[in-house]
Protein backbone atom coordinates (compact mmCIF):
# COMPACT_ATOMS: atom_id res chain seq x y z
CA UNK A 1 0.00 0.00 0.00
CA UNK A 2 2.63 2.35 0.93
CA UNK A 3 3.85 2.90 -3.15
CA UNK A 4 0.42 4.31 -3.65
CA UNK A 5 0.75 7.76 -1.01
CA UNK A 6 3.46 8.70 -3.93
CA UNK A 7 6.45 9.21 -1.87
CA UNK A 8 9.71 9.78 -3.93
CA UNK A 9 11.93 10.56 -1.85
CA UNK A 10 11.10 8.16 1.41
CA UNK A 11 11.21 4.52 1.71
CA UNK A 12 8.61 2.34 3.92
CA UNK A 13 11.66 1.39 6.11
CA UNK A 14 12.31 5.17 6.53
CA UNK A 15 8.52 5.69 7.37
CA UNK A 16 8.45 3.12 9.52
CA UNK A 17 11.15 4.42 11.96
CA UNK A 18 8.68 7.97 12.33
CA UNK A 19 5.95 5.15 12.89
CA UNK A 20 7.78 3.36 15.59
CA UNK A 21 8.88 6.52 17.23
CA UNK A 22 5.35 7.42 17.72
CA UNK A 23 4.00 3.85 18.85
CA UNK A 24 7.03 3.82 20.96
CA UNK A 25 5.86 7.25 22.66
CA UNK A 26 2.43 6.91 22.72
CA UNK A 27 2.97 3.31 25.22
CA UNK A 28 5.61 4.92 27.20
CA UNK A 29 3.34 8.08 28.44
CA UNK A 30 0.53 5.03 28.71
CA UNK A 31 2.55 2.49 30.16
CA UNK A 32 4.02 5.17 33.33
CA UNK A 33 0.55 6.51 33.63
CA UNK A 34 -0.74 3.01 34.47
CA UNK A 35 2.36 0.63 35.58
CA UNK A 36 1.56 -1.97 33.23
CA UNK A 37 3.89 -4.74 33.67
CA UNK A 38 2.72 -8.47 33.98
CA UNK A 39 5.11 -9.14 37.05
CA UNK A 40 3.42 -6.90 38.82
CA UNK A 41 0.00 -8.59 37.87
CA UNK A 42 1.27 -11.87 38.56
CA UNK A 43 3.14 -11.84 41.80
CA UNK A 44 2.69 -7.81 43.32
CA UNK A 45 1.24 -6.05 45.81
CA UNK A 46 -1.95 -5.04 43.89
CA UNK A 47 -2.11 -8.11 41.78
CA UNK A 48 -5.09 -8.47 41.21
CA UNK A 49 -5.80 -5.00 40.25
CA UNK A 50 -2.69 -4.95 38.09
CA UNK A 51 -3.68 -8.45 36.27
CA UNK A 52 -7.02 -6.91 35.37
CA UNK A 53 -5.45 -3.68 33.90
CA UNK A 54 -2.70 -6.14 31.80
CA UNK A 55 -6.01 -8.66 30.42
CA UNK A 56 -7.77 -4.99 29.66
CA UNK A 57 -5.19 -4.30 27.14
CA UNK A 58 -5.12 -8.04 26.28
CA UNK A 59 -8.95 -8.38 25.22
CA UNK A 60 -8.80 -4.67 22.89
CA UNK A 61 -5.15 -6.03 21.33
CA UNK A 62 -6.95 -9.30 20.55
CA UNK A 63 -10.56 -7.66 19.62
CA UNK A 64 -8.86 -5.20 17.49
CA UNK A 65 -5.49 -7.73 15.68
CA UNK A 66 -8.16 -9.98 14.93
CA UNK A 67 -10.80 -7.18 13.59
CA UNK A 68 -7.99 -6.24 11.30
CA UNK A 69 -7.48 -9.79 9.97
CA UNK A 70 -11.45 -9.88 9.33
CA UNK A 71 -10.84 -6.79 6.98
CA UNK A 72 -8.20 -8.29 5.19
CA UNK A 73 -5.82 -5.22 6.36
CA UNK A 74 -3.26 -8.17 7.68
CA UNK A 75 -2.73 -11.89 7.98
CA UNK A 76 -0.24 -13.83 9.78
CA UNK A 77 -0.06 -16.96 7.54
CA UNK A 78 3.35 -16.47 7.22
CA UNK A 79 4.31 -15.20 10.46
CA UNK A 80 6.84 -17.41 12.78
CA UNK A 81 4.09 -16.98 15.20
CA UNK A 82 2.78 -19.66 12.94
CA UNK A 83 5.03 -22.00 11.70
CA UNK A 84 4.04 -25.63 11.21
CA UNK A 85 7.34 -27.02 13.28
CA UNK A 86 6.69 -26.05 17.15
CA UNK A 87 9.63 -25.67 18.85
CA UNK A 88 8.33 -26.42 21.67
CA UNK A 89 11.66 -27.39 24.24
CA UNK A 90 12.83 -23.52 23.37
CA UNK A 91 9.40 -22.01 24.11
CA UNK A 92 9.05 -23.43 27.41
CA UNK A 93 12.58 -23.30 28.50
CA UNK A 94 12.71 -19.56 27.66
CA UNK A 95 9.19 -18.76 28.88
CA UNK A 96 10.52 -19.92 32.36
CA UNK A 97 13.65 -18.21 32.09
CA UNK A 98 12.39 -14.99 30.95
CA UNK A 99 9.65 -15.47 33.56
CA UNK A 100 12.51 -16.16 36.59
CA UNK A 101 14.17 -13.21 35.19
CA UNK A 102 11.65 -10.42 35.57
CA UNK A 103 10.96 -11.78 39.25
CA UNK A 104 14.86 -11.20 39.93
CA UNK A 105 15.26 -7.88 38.06
CA UNK A 106 10.99 -6.75 39.63
CA UNK A 107 9.84 -5.63 36.16
CA UNK A 108 9.67 -7.22 32.85
CA UNK A 109 11.49 -5.70 29.86
CA UNK A 110 8.97 -3.29 28.55
CA UNK A 111 8.51 -1.88 32.67
CA UNK A 112 12.08 -1.38 32.73
CA UNK A 113 12.67 0.53 29.45
CA UNK A 114 9.72 2.70 31.06
CA UNK A 115 11.51 2.93 34.71
CA UNK A 116 14.80 3.85 32.75
CA UNK A 117 13.15 6.66 31.20
CA UNK A 118 11.99 7.85 35.06
CA UNK A 119 15.66 7.89 35.55
CA UNK A 120 15.94 4.12 37.50
CA UNK A 121 19.50 3.51 36.80
CA UNK A 122 19.21 -0.37 37.75
CA UNK A 123 16.36 -0.67 34.90
CA UNK A 124 19.53 1.29 32.68
CA UNK A 125 22.00 -1.59 33.80
CA UNK A 126 19.10 -4.64 33.37
CA UNK A 127 18.45 -3.61 29.82
CA UNK A 128 21.93 -2.74 28.66
CA UNK A 129 23.02 -7.12 29.66
CA UNK A 130 19.51 -8.08 28.54
CA UNK A 131 20.04 -6.45 24.83
CA UNK A 132 23.90 -7.91 24.83
CA UNK A 133 22.73 -11.38 26.05
CA UNK A 134 19.84 -11.50 23.54
CA UNK A 135 22.42 -10.51 20.73
CA UNK A 136 24.46 -13.26 21.66
CA UNK A 137 21.48 -15.71 21.33
CA UNK A 138 20.05 -14.67 18.34
CA UNK A 139 23.64 -14.32 16.20
CA UNK A 140 26.50 -14.63 19.20
CA UNK A 141 28.57 -17.31 21.52
CA UNK A 142 24.97 -18.58 22.56
CA UNK A 143 23.38 -19.43 19.17
CA UNK A 144 24.16 -23.14 19.19
CA UNK A 145 21.74 -23.11 22.19
CA UNK A 146 18.98 -21.25 20.35
CA UNK A 147 19.60 -23.34 17.40
CA UNK A 148 19.84 -26.82 19.32
CA UNK A 149 17.06 -26.24 21.31
CA UNK A 150 15.07 -25.10 18.21
CA UNK A 151 15.60 -28.49 16.59
CA UNK A 152 13.27 -30.34 19.40
CA UNK A 153 10.07 -29.82 17.35
CA UNK A 154 6.57 -30.70 17.89
CA UNK A 155 4.70 -31.16 14.54
CA UNK A 156 1.31 -29.20 14.41
CA UNK A 157 0.21 -29.65 11.11
CA UNK A 158 -2.42 -26.87 9.96
CA UNK A 159 -3.14 -26.39 13.81
CA UNK A 160 -0.79 -23.60 14.54
CA UNK A 161 -3.43 -21.73 15.47
CA UNK A 162 -6.83 -20.95 17.62
CA UNK A 163 -8.37 -19.90 14.23
CA UNK A 164 -8.04 -23.71 13.18
CA UNK A 165 -10.24 -25.28 15.65
CA UNK A 166 -13.68 -25.77 15.41
CA UNK A 167 -15.73 -22.32 15.68
CA UNK A 168 -13.21 -20.45 13.90
CA UNK A 169 -11.11 -17.36 14.89
CA UNK A 170 -14.41 -14.90 15.86
CA UNK A 171 -15.31 -17.71 18.49
CA UNK A 172 -11.33 -18.07 20.20
CA UNK A 173 -10.94 -14.50 20.15
CA UNK A 174 -14.50 -13.49 21.53
CA UNK A 175 -13.52 -16.29 24.23
CA UNK A 176 -9.94 -14.78 25.25
CA UNK A 177 -10.89 -11.29 25.33
CA UNK A 178 -14.69 -12.04 26.84
CA UNK A 179 -12.98 -14.01 29.93
CA UNK A 180 -9.88 -11.23 30.05
CA UNK A 181 -12.69 -8.39 30.29
CA UNK A 182 -14.77 -10.30 32.73
CA UNK A 183 -11.76 -10.59 34.83
CA UNK A 184 -10.52 -7.05 34.37
CA UNK A 185 -14.47 -5.93 35.47
CA UNK A 186 -14.05 -7.79 38.87
CA UNK A 187 -10.81 -6.66 39.36
CA UNK A 188 -11.03 -3.54 41.63
CA UNK A 189 -8.67 -1.39 39.19
CA UNK A 190 -9.64 1.73 39.08
CA UNK A 191 -11.07 3.61 35.84
CA UNK A 192 -8.23 5.15 34.59
CA UNK A 193 -5.61 2.55 34.59
CA UNK A 194 -8.02 0.33 32.59
CA UNK A 195 -8.47 3.32 29.93
CA UNK A 196 -5.56 3.96 29.50
CA UNK A 197 -4.62 -0.21 29.40
CA UNK A 198 -7.18 -0.02 26.82
CA UNK A 199 -5.30 2.43 24.43
CA UNK A 200 -2.28 0.42 25.31
CA UNK A 201 -4.46 -2.50 23.67
CA UNK A 202 -5.05 -0.95 20.69
CA UNK A 203 -1.60 0.29 19.87
CA UNK A 204 -1.00 -3.29 19.26
CA UNK A 205 -3.31 -3.73 15.85
CA UNK A 206 -2.22 -0.22 15.30
CA UNK A 207 1.49 -1.48 15.00
CA UNK A 208 0.38 -5.04 13.04
CA UNK A 209 -1.69 -2.46 10.42
CA UNK A 210 0.96 0.01 10.49
CA UNK A 211 3.50 -2.25 9.23
CA UNK A 212 2.08 -5.01 7.65
CA UNK A 213 -0.44 -3.19 5.35
CA UNK A 214 -0.37 0.81 5.35
CA UNK A 215 3.79 0.42 5.53
CA UNK A 216 3.78 -2.55 2.49
CA UNK A 217 5.92 -2.18 0.03
CA UNK A 218 6.44 -5.13 -2.24
CA UNK A 219 9.41 -3.41 -3.76
CA UNK A 220 10.78 -2.77 -0.22
CA UNK A 221 9.12 -4.86 2.36
CA UNK A 222 9.57 -4.85 5.94
CA UNK A 223 8.76 -6.69 8.62
CA UNK A 224 5.51 -6.98 10.16
CA UNK A 225 5.55 -6.26 13.70
CA UNK A 226 3.89 -4.43 16.47
CA UNK A 227 4.96 -3.85 20.36
CA UNK A 228 7.90 -5.99 21.22
CA UNK A 229 11.04 -5.60 22.91
CA UNK A 230 13.38 -8.69 22.67
CA UNK A 231 14.87 -8.11 19.00
CA UNK A 232 14.29 -4.69 19.13
CA UNK A 233 16.34 -4.23 22.18
CA UNK A 234 19.14 -6.22 20.16
CA UNK A 235 18.61 -3.99 17.04
CA UNK A 236 19.05 -1.20 19.03
CA UNK A 237 22.55 -2.13 20.64
CA UNK A 238 23.67 -2.98 17.03
CA UNK A 239 22.37 0.53 15.59
CA UNK A 240 24.06 2.06 18.61
CA UNK A 241 27.31 0.73 18.23
CA UNK A 242 27.26 0.52 14.32
CA UNK A 243 24.63 3.21 13.02
CA UNK A 244 26.98 3.95 10.34
CA UNK A 245 26.60 1.03 8.43
CA UNK A 246 23.29 -0.27 9.95
CA UNK A 247 20.17 1.86 9.10
CA UNK A 248 17.59 2.83 11.93
CA UNK A 249 14.60 0.67 11.49
CA UNK A 250 10.98 -0.07 13.28
CA UNK A 251 12.79 -1.59 16.56
CA UNK A 252 15.08 1.04 17.68
CA UNK A 253 12.93 3.51 17.09
CA UNK A 254 10.50 1.56 19.39
CA UNK A 255 12.90 1.30 22.16
CA UNK A 256 13.51 5.02 21.86
CA UNK A 257 10.06 6.06 21.53
CA UNK A 258 9.35 4.33 24.96
CA UNK A 259 12.06 5.94 26.80
CA UNK A 260 11.09 9.16 25.70
CA UNK A 261 7.44 8.77 26.27
CA UNK A 262 8.10 7.74 30.27
CA UNK A 263 10.85 10.40 30.28
CA UNK A 264 8.19 13.00 29.20
CA UNK A 265 5.13 11.37 31.36
CA UNK A 266 7.47 10.80 34.50
CA UNK A 267 9.05 14.88 34.61
CA UNK A 268 5.25 16.12 33.71
CA UNK A 269 3.80 14.16 36.98
CA UNK A 270 7.01 15.58 38.94
CA UNK A 271 7.85 11.16 39.17
CA UNK A 272 11.10 11.82 37.36
CA UNK A 273 14.06 10.22 40.26
CA UNK A 274 17.17 9.29 40.04
CA UNK A 275 17.67 5.68 41.44
CA UNK A 276 20.72 3.15 42.02
CA UNK A 277 21.59 -0.14 43.37
CA UNK A 278 21.25 -0.67 47.39
CA UNK A 279 24.18 -3.66 47.91
CA UNK A 280 26.25 -5.60 45.60
CA UNK A 281 23.99 -8.85 46.17
CA UNK A 282 20.55 -6.82 44.69
CA UNK A 283 23.10 -5.88 42.05
CA UNK A 284 24.28 -9.34 41.43
CA UNK A 285 20.58 -10.66 41.43
CA UNK A 286 19.15 -7.95 38.32
CA UNK A 287 22.40 -8.98 36.75
CA UNK A 288 21.19 -12.52 36.94
CA UNK A 289 17.56 -11.64 35.99
CA UNK A 290 18.46 -9.59 32.79
CA UNK A 291 21.12 -12.55 31.36
CA UNK A 292 17.48 -15.31 31.86
CA UNK A 293 15.59 -12.48 30.38
CA UNK A 294 17.55 -11.86 27.25
CA UNK A 295 17.98 -15.55 27.16
CA UNK A 296 14.95 -16.52 27.66
CA UNK A 297 12.88 -14.01 25.40
CA UNK A 298 14.77 -15.13 22.39
CA UNK A 299 13.94 -18.95 23.03
CA UNK A 300 10.86 -18.19 23.71
CA UNK A 301 10.36 -15.84 20.67
CA UNK A 302 9.04 -12.83 22.43
CA UNK A 303 8.99 -11.38 26.08
CA UNK A 304 5.70 -10.43 27.86
CA UNK A 305 4.63 -7.78 24.97
CA UNK A 306 6.36 -9.48 21.90
CA UNK A 307 4.84 -13.37 22.68
CA UNK A 308 2.34 -12.01 25.15
CA UNK A 309 0.43 -8.62 24.15
CA UNK A 310 1.10 -8.53 20.55
CA UNK A 311 1.31 -12.65 19.86
CA UNK A 312 -1.68 -13.73 21.57
CA UNK A 313 -4.25 -11.78 19.39
CA UNK A 314 -2.49 -13.75 16.19
CA UNK A 315 -4.40 -16.80 18.54
CA UNK A 316 -0.95 -18.43 17.74
CA UNK A 317 -0.07 -21.72 19.71
CA UNK A 318 3.46 -21.17 20.24
CA UNK A 319 2.70 -17.32 21.51
CA UNK A 320 -0.09 -18.74 23.88
CA UNK A 321 2.09 -21.40 24.87
CA UNK A 322 5.41 -18.71 25.59
CA UNK A 323 3.03 -16.45 27.61
CA UNK A 324 1.93 -19.59 29.85
CA UNK A 325 5.62 -20.27 30.32
CA UNK A 326 6.39 -16.85 31.30
CA UNK A 327 3.58 -16.82 33.81
CA UNK A 328 4.41 -19.84 35.05
CA UNK A 329 8.50 -19.14 35.59
CA UNK A 330 7.45 -15.79 37.46
CA UNK A 331 5.48 -17.59 39.88
CA UNK A 332 7.81 -20.55 40.43
CA UNK A 333 10.58 -17.59 40.86
CA UNK A 334 8.24 -15.45 43.09
CA UNK A 335 7.38 -18.72 45.07
CA UNK A 336 11.49 -20.04 45.67
CA UNK A 337 12.57 -16.06 46.55
CA UNK A 338 9.93 -16.49 49.25
CA UNK A 339 10.98 -19.98 50.75
CA UNK A 340 14.59 -18.66 50.67
CA UNK A 341 13.48 -15.85 53.15
CA UNK A 342 11.34 -17.90 55.01
CA UNK A 343 14.23 -20.65 55.38
CA UNK A 344 16.79 -18.16 56.62
CA UNK A 345 14.86 -17.03 59.95
CA UNK A 346 14.98 -13.47 58.86
CA UNK A 347 11.50 -11.49 59.08
CA UNK A 348 9.67 -10.31 56.24
CA UNK A 349 10.65 -6.71 55.14
CA UNK A 350 7.99 -3.98 54.97
CA UNK A 351 8.65 -1.70 53.15
CA UNK A 352 7.15 0.81 50.01
CA UNK A 353 6.50 -0.99 47.11
CA UNK A 354 9.49 -0.03 44.32
CA UNK A 355 9.20 1.75 41.58
CA UNK A 356 9.53 -1.50 39.17
CA UNK A 357 6.30 -2.85 40.67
Amino acid sequence: MFETFGFDDTTAREASVLFGLGLGLAFGVLAQVTRFCLRRALVGEDRRAAMGVWLTALAVAVIGTQGAVAMGWIGFGDHRFLAAQLPVAAIVLGGLAFGAGMVLTRGCVSRLTVLAGGGNLRAVLVLLVFAVTAHATLKGVLAPLRTGLGGLTVELGTFTSLAALPGGAGLWAGLIAGAALLYALRSGASRLPLVGAAAIGLLVPLGWVGTGFILFDEFEPITTESLSFTSPMSETLFFTVASSAVPAGFGPALVGGVVLGALAAALLRGQFAWQSFEAPAQTGRYLAGAVLMGVGGVLAGGCTLGAGLSGVPTLSVAALLALASIALGGIAMNAALARSLAGSGAPRPIRQAQPAE
